[in-house]
């Protein structure tokens, strides 16, 4: 069976750039034809290049026999030029860090072909030693497969994954970003007040919100909004804010203890089954919507999932327990699922549909 031919540019590196440059002042055709006739032409940092954007579609429109691939890590630039130029022409992808389950595929000893019950019941003591590993190092496909991860992980939170958001032009100083994910980091499965971080960090309000805006464009953190059909009864206006992945979290913290006994487990805990579930919702093209929910009270539930015609509660907690939030469930109708460290598959539970 024949591999397709396809020829992987990197804007990053000079030369390639000067290659694509030098290809886009030629007839569609013949820029095909320089560049060797792929069949799939993968543009890497393609946000390197602002025109990028508007030169793939002048050869989209004559029909090149070429799939056109434009990579950007998680670039707010990219995507706005793409937005614009290739309108109708493109589909997106978004690649959050690996699930649970995929992350499982690099183990040597994970058997893909048994059935969750099996893998719990089975390989109890490894999958609680996997687990403490992506909680503790996140799930970053390199993270997941280098013996190496801390390096790498303070690496990619001292200024990789926000290096777009700095060329922007919108952040004057990158060290008040740097501080504010400290704050955001300890504060992971509290009510965020944007009010409190502009006095601790000093910074006016609009920009604190302004850059918590940019730091989500580029699927460093995600909010959660809280849910509410009884404003009376309810906090209808609160956000919590958590990390796309935990491994980025505790880098920030330098803290990297898989003891499961560590002061902040309940925590982490939280953002890892929230991230994990909006990674997974994610993937499926955001079919449900995610909450969590409080009432004037007090009483609280940790994730609420709103399908298109159900809702579903869960309460987070990293040992089991038989306590439940009845006020929510005097309020809704609807006991709230315990999501507990006995079962990392909580995308499965959270997001299965119930009627299949």
């Amino acid at each position: 069976m024949r591999s397709n031919k396809t020829l992987t540019l990197n804007f990053d590196v000079e030369t390639d750039k000067l290659r694509f440059l030098a290809a886009s002042k030629m007839t569609p055709k013949d820029a095909w034809v320089s560049l060797g006739q792929p069949e799939i032409l993968i543009l890497d940092e393609a946000q390197r290049l602002p025109e990028t954007a508007r030169i793939v579609k002048g050869w989209h429109d004559v029909r090149l026999p070429v799939r056109i691939i434009l990579l950007g890590s998680s670039s707010l630039e990219l995507l706005s030029h793409a937005a614009e130029s290739l309108t109708g022409r493109n589909e997106k992808l978004i690649l959050p860090p690996l699930l649970f389950q995929e992350a499982l595929q690099a183990q040597a000893w994970y058997a893909g072909t048994l059935s969750r019950e099996v893998l719990l019941q089975t390989f109890t003591d490894p999958l609680h030693v996997f687990l403490m590993e992506r909680m503790a190092f996140g799930s970053y496909p390199e993270v997941v497969v280098t013996p190496a991860r801390k390096p790498l992980l303070r690496n990619l939170a001292a200024d990789y994954l926000w290096k777009d958001i700095l060329q922007t032009g919108l952040v004057k100083t990158p060290e008040s970003i740097k501080r504010l994910l400290m704050l955001l980091a300890h504060q992971v499965g509290s009510v965020v007040s944007t009010n409190e971080l502009a006095t601790q960090l000093q910074l006016a309000r609009p920009t604190v919100e302004r850059y918590i805006d940019l730091l989500e464009q580029c699927f460093v953190i995600f909010r959660l909004s809280s849910f509410s059909t009884h404003p009376r009864k309810e906090i209808s206006k609160s956000k919590k804010i958590f990390f796309w992945d935990t491994g980025i979290r505790n880098a920030l913290l330098n803290q990297f203890s898989t003891d499961e006994y560590r002061p902040d487990i309940g925590r982490l805990w939280e953002n890892w089954v929230i991230a994990e579930i909006a990674k997974c919702n994610l993937l499926q093209g955001g079919a449900c919507e995610l909450f969590f929910w409080r009432s004037r009270h007090g009483s609280e539930v940790d994730l609420v999932v709103k399908g298109e015609d159900e809702l579903r509660a869960f309460e987070i907690k990293w040992r089991r327990s038989r306590s439940r939030c009845r006020a929510f469930a005097d309020a809704y109708g609807i006991e709230p699922v315990i999501l507990s460290s006995e079962n990392p598959f909580v995308s499965d539970l959270a997001l299965a549909d119930p009627h299949e």
